[in-house]
């Protein structure tokens, strides 16, 4: 039994598909990403810096009015001429008069001769204060710190010690504000600047995000209408291109009609080649015919092994010339019916079956290639195949090199096989080669599989050599297809 011959992988010449790739390797990606991040970088120092500001004008103003209420309640309090704290404060704001509000004040005798205690409503029992060692007056005899309320809220406390009249009899004044509603107000204006931030945000990424994506629009374009080129299906990059990217439209437009201009003088050469040894050969062949006996048939023989070779080389230059070029477009189906109907009329002893996919499948390459591929290989078939050959086409997928990391390929298989002797394993590669026939008592000069090899290769295909289920050799040659 044969072995399949070992695969190369198929070169790396399939289209990058049009679908949008949005990656870290994607522009798009990366342009809207390092916006994003700048725009979140910048709303959290807008956010930083409004909260900053607005918890500084709000401490100022906090502490603002306490010094105004202590102020006022200083002017409200006097001392009766038998050492009495006097007076009735009116602060001007009702939290003084509510219970365990977490706004209070109080008037507390300083110096001898000062007797009572005044203290608004709403304390309803002492609030500790420290010692002048741990917090000391000022030079204007005055202080301010923090302790602990009534409830547990943090306080924040303006003291004074002020003289009352001329017997410099003093008393201790202090107005005390409920710093923890301070900071709760604080923290629902940072929550709702947040909320609106966020909203704010999210919007100007969004817009940013499809303002870069309309922006790059014009480079899709430009790479479906390479791709239309690829395939086949234009000739070049038309429609109108925004200014940044018009001059590499013209210059790709260039690069296509100069590998045009490049395949038609290879053509042409290859032509003309063709033409100036056709007549030499030709007249060689009638010569060794003529001069007959043995040299003249080794002549003839060589001058048309000769053909033969300059043939297949100058076949192998014009599949060279205009690969990877503009791709050709050969609809598969239509023509190995054609081919199978030929074979069949030609080998009416030869049962012969096909089997073709519902989908169209388009060749990427010339007409006359895949012609001279499909007839080497069923030519081989009729001839070693005892009663039947059995063909088929069918699509495959498969994956560029690099761990399929760029996209799929588009691929088709094409599968003749016979029931014939088939190749032992150790002949296979051997079959391959120009020139080497594995059985002399057949008709051939030994070209077939070695030309059909040749072009696969040169397609960036697969040719693989198995063991028909039918018995005999089964050739399957794997192509590049167009969608």
């Amino acid at each position: 039994m044969s072995r399949r011959r070992k695969a190369e992988p198929l070169k790396q010449t399939a289209r990058t598909p049009l679908s949008l790739r949005f990656g870290p390797r994607s522009l798009a990606f990366r342009v809207i990403a390092f916006s994003t991040v700048w725009a979140i970088l910048t709303l959290i120092v807008i956010f930083t810096l409004i909260t900053t500001l607005y918890r500084q004008a709000s401490e100022r103003g906090f502490d603002s009015l306490l010094s105004a209420h202590l102020f006022n309640l200083i002017g409200s309090v006097g001392v009766s001429e038998g050492g009495s704290l006097t007076g009735a404060p009116d602060l001007g704001d009702l939290r003084f008069s509510e219970p365990n509000s977490g706004w209070y004040w109080s008037v507390e005798p300083a110096s001898e001769g000062v007797r009572g205690e005044l203290h608004s409503s709403s304390m309803t029992k002492a609030i500790l204060s420290p010692s002048v060692a741990e917090v000391p007056f000022n030079a204007s005899f005055q202080r301010s710190y923090t302790t602990e309320g009534i409830d547990g809220e943090e306080l924040e406390v303006f003291e004074s010690e002020f003289v009352l009249d001329a017997k410099n009899r003093a008393a201790r004044f202090r107005v005390m504000g409920n710093r923890t509603e301070l900071e709760q107000e604080i923290n629902a204006f940072q929550r709702r600047l947040l909320t609106y931030l966020s909203l704010f945000g999210v919007g100007m990424i969004a817009i940013n995000a499809i303002a870069i994506l309309l922006g790059l629009r014009p480079l899709r374009r430009v790479r479906d209408a390479l791709a239309m080129v690829r395939e086949g299906t234009a000739r070049r990059l038309d429609g109108r291109f925004p200014a940044e990217i018009e001059p590499l439209a013209n210059e790709t437009n260039a690069l296509i009609e100069n590998n045009k201009r490049i395949v038609e003088r290879s053509r042409t050469q290859v032509g003309n080649l063709a033409h100036s040894l056709k007549t030499p050969l030709a007249v060689l062949i009638n010569e060794g015919r003529a001069l007959g006996g043995a040299k003249g048939k080794l002549i003839a023989e060589q001058a048309a092994s000769m053909q033969k070779q300059v043939d297949h080389y100058l076949q192998r230059a014009r599949v060279a010339a205009q690969r990877d070029s503009v791709v050709y477009r050969t609809p598969v189906a239509p023509l190995v019916q054609r081919m199978v109907r030929v074979l069949q009329k030609l080998n009416p002893q030869t049962a012969l079956s096909l089997s073709l996919p519902a989908v169209d499948i388009v060749f990427a390459g010339e007409r006359e290639d895949l012609e001279e591929l499909l007839g080497n290989l069923l030519d081989n078939a009729m001839k070693w195949a005892k009663s039947a050959v059995a063909v088929s086409v069918a699509p495959i997928s498969g994956k560029k090199s690099g761990g399929g990391k760029e996209g799929a390929v588009n691929l088709f298989e094409i599968s003749i096989e016979d029931d014939g002797p088939g190749i032992p394993e150790d002949k296979a590669r051997e079959a391959l080669m120009r020139g080497r026939r594995l059985d002399e008592t057949k008709p051939g000069t030994g070209l077939g599989l070695a030309i059909v090899a040749d072009l696969v290769n040169e397609y960036g295909g697969v040719l693989a050599l198995e063991r028909s289920s039918m018995g005999g050799l089964k050739a399957v040659v794997r192509l590049r297809s167009l969608h």
